[in-house]
């Protein structure tokens, strides 16, 4: 006796197109996923390359009046350090992952324009070249930031600083293309049934991100085209003797890095968010209200641009306003971790590696963020600002809120990508060398900052504990360098020994896991419809009830939904 049963809803189906092969076919790709491995393998070699400079630093910071490294060679590690882990690292570092996943998580096959995606990805690695061959004439040393006057032609006559300018033109075109690539892609190319109240968190993270670069961009593209002026065509902008202003680059320089900041961090907010359902195997707690103060935050960011600026002579009106506007965007960050904190609570807990950067990220982004909410208030600014206190603050923000967070991603992701799974043991390990370290170096140095240690010097004297505690944030470096080349080691050994992943190795909720592992060419064969925002446990329910209910029956050949899983 045979039993109907209902096909799973689908959207018509593709022809499988043949992968090709080669050196050449990654140089010409347009495919999505190759161009976001492409992006993800060049954004971590320059992680490597700007943590090898910040150990050279605390290397030179690790003993009072120390004289391994020169003055002007602190100030260029310094600087390349800085520009490289922004702008070369944690901005398009979610451009490649987005690249990979942002298709496959709404059900498209490719991004909307994959011409310009691979261009976005060309214009970064030229932006990488130039600034890193700027080390053959002299590499820049006025600071990630660039303030006049130390970046101007009489304090910075090398084209070290040229090259920088250039890196910002060509990261920040870039960017912009990739935002509008995405933006596109997120708006017209989901699945059947995707709504905007279905779409995943990681997906809403880098619709906001997006949205943040087409925005702020712009802004920084004009001050270093005026710095550009003021240094070669004889303009003075930003020169004070010549009727220009030095504060007004400061004004449009923070006015696009606070939105930075967030540019950096809200797309692992939504992976985050991604990752602790899994895990906790429980729905995440609060679905809206994280997608809303996700675009709250993005919002607010523009008005607390000045919250970097408390010690410069601007009115006190505005400085007023900036520091309520701080207090007020740590609300919906707060609401956002009682959801995070809420989603594991009485959850069935698998204390996976994953979940582990995931907690760590939690733990380090509260601390950086408390701290925030300290150099918000203007009184303790005026105290706190330009101390190693501030640098503490920054990479609790930056490192421990981003970089967290991507390891995270590698380790989530990794078997979608390779079809393994990275060893748990290497990852466990290399966490908590990495939170271990990570507490070692930047914990301590709120201290030193309180201490009355300035940031952006080379050397200091030997008074009171500052010897000490250099020592300890130091050494806690080369932990948590240990850590990053730990899992080095085990990416490198899990793509030729690594446990065979199959489509949905964690049960996961999103769609990249209805395919196989690695994803074929064109992502789906068929693509499936939506009915929730966790469209692949409403799948695995339904084959658990079909099946269930076929057990009762007598065996036939009919079609079932199990047919059509991956």
């Amino acid at each position: 006796m045979s039993v109907s049963v209902a096909p799973v809803p689908q959207i018509a189906t593709r022809r499988i197109e043949r992968e090709q092969r080669g050196w050449i076919s990654w140089l010409t790709t347009t495919d999505h996923k190759r161009i976001g491995i492409m992006y993800m393998v060049l954004t971590f070699l320059f992680f490597i390359l700007g943590g090898t400079e910040a150990l050279m630093m605390r290397l030179q910071l690790g003993a009072p009046e120390n004289t391994l490294v020169a003055p002007q060679v602190y100030n260029q590690l310094f600087t390349m350090h800085g520009s490289t882990m922004i702008f070369l690292f944690v901005v398009p570092i979610w451009a490649g992952m987005g690249n990979y996943f942002l298709p496959l998580m709404i059900g498209a096959r490719d991004m909307a324009f994959p011409r310009l995606n691979a261009l976005s990805f060309w214009l970064l690695l030229a932006g990488g070249v130039v600034f890193y061959a700027s080390i053959f004439w002299g590499p820049p040393e006025a600071g990630w930031v660039s303030f006049p006057p130390l970046s101007s032609i009489a304090y910075s006559p090398s084209g070290g600083q040229d090259a920088w300018i250039y890196l910002i033109h060509l990261t920040g075109l870039s960017s912009i293309l990739g935002a509008i690539n995405f933006y596109a892609t997120i708006a017209n190319m989901r699945a059947r049934g995707m709504g905007w109240g279905r779409l995943p968190l990681f997906v809403w993270g880098l619709l906001v991100y997006t949205i943040l670069i087409i925005f702020a961009m712009p802004v920084i593209a004009a001050a270093v085209t005026m710095l550009l002026a003021d240094r070669h065509f004889g303009t003075h902008f930003f020169s004070p003797t010549q009727g220009g202003s030095a504060l007004l680059y400061q004004h449009l320089f923070w006015f696009f890095g606070h939105p930075e900041v967030y540019i950096m961090i809200l797309p692992g907010f939504g992976l985050v968010s991604e990752i602790l359902p899994v895990f906790a195997k429980k729905p995440i707690f609060g679905y809206k209200a994280i997608a809303i103060t996700t675009v709250s935050i993005a919002f607010l960011s523009f008005l607390v641009w000045a919250h970097h600026m408390f010690t410069t002579p601007t009115p006190i009106v505005v400085l007023i306003f900036v520091m309520l506007s701080s207090f007020l965007i740590a609300v919906p960050t707060g609401v956002k971790i009682f959801n995070w904190i809420a989603t594991l609570w009485y959850g069935s807990i698998e204390f996976r590696t994953p979940l582990l950067f995931s907690a760590g990220f939690i733990a380090l982004f509260l601390i950086g963020g408390i701290s925030g909410v300290f150099l918000a208030v203007m009184p303790v600014d005026w105290q706190l600002n330009e101390s190693y206190f501030v640098v503490a603050h920054i990479h609790f923000v930056l490192m421990g809120g981003s970089v967290f967070v991507v390891f995270a991603g590698i380790y989530y992701w990794f078997p979608k990508m390779t079809g393994r799974i990275l060893d748990e043991t290497l990852g466990k390990l290399s966490f908590w060398l990495m939170f271990f370290g990570f507490l070692c170096t930047f914990l301590i140095q709120h201290v030193i900052g309180l201490e009355g240690m300035p940031r952006r010097v080379y050397e200091y004297q030997n008074v009171g504990n500052l010897a000490l505690f250099n020592l300890i944030s130091t050494v806690g470096s080369f932990i948590l360098g240990a850590g990053v080349v730990t899992t080095v080691i085990n990416v490198a050994r899990s793509l030729k020994v690594g446990a065979i992943a199959g489509p949905d190795p964690w049960k996961a909720n999103t769609l990249e896991w209805f395919t196989t592992s690695p994803p074929p060419v064109n992502n789906f064969d068929v693509i499936p419809r939506v009915r929730s925002a966790e469209p692949m446990k409403d799948y695995r329910a339904e084959i658990e009830r079909l099946t269930a209910g076929m057990s009762r029956r007598e065996p036939s050949h009919a079609t079932t939904a199990a047919d059509h899983s991956p």
